[in-house]
């Protein structure tokens, strides 16, 4: 694959699609955010769709689920670690990587420890599993 090719625990600016402004009918995010590419996989077609998880200095509200980023993990990811950050595990938007016209720059501007991201993934799955995770479809 060629170099630009995003894995999982990067931070990008993106601009995130939330789950609200998808269901009032907006197609775009209205703004560029840090998010962590969370999961990649290849559908049936051999397309990659990438899973990204919003970062966001809101604190998640009663019945939202987000990781606190530890302050090393904001240094790695090059996000301000003197302020509280959060990725929240459950809303992701799901986009094409071959197809996003969204993900315009592909430098990364950093990442994650693979623990961290392991931790980013859990967080999903479970969200997952009870049937709470939120997804806006940018493919």
């Amino acid at each position: 694959m060629t170099a630009d090719f995003p894995t999982p625990g990067q931070v990008f600016e993106y601009h995130f699609l939330w789950k609200w402004q998808a269901d009032r009918g907006e197609t775009e995010g209205r703004k560029a955010r840090p998010c962590c590419v969370s999961i990649v996989i290849k559908n049936k077609a051999g397309r990659h769709v990438i899973f990204i998880a919003p970062i966001t200095s809101k604190a998640p509200a009663q019945g939202r689920v987000g990781l606190e980023i530890p302050e090393t993990e904001a240094r790695r990811a090059r996000l301000d670690p003197h302020i509280s950050l959060w990725v929240m595990v459950d809303e992701l938007n799901a986009d094409l990587l071959e197809a996003s016209y969204v993900l315009e720059d592909r430098s990364p501007r950093g990442a994650f420890s693979p623990a961290f991201t392991d931790a980013i993934v859990s967080g999903i799955e479970k969200v997952r599993a009870a049937g709470k995770l939120k997804l806006s479809s940018r493919t």
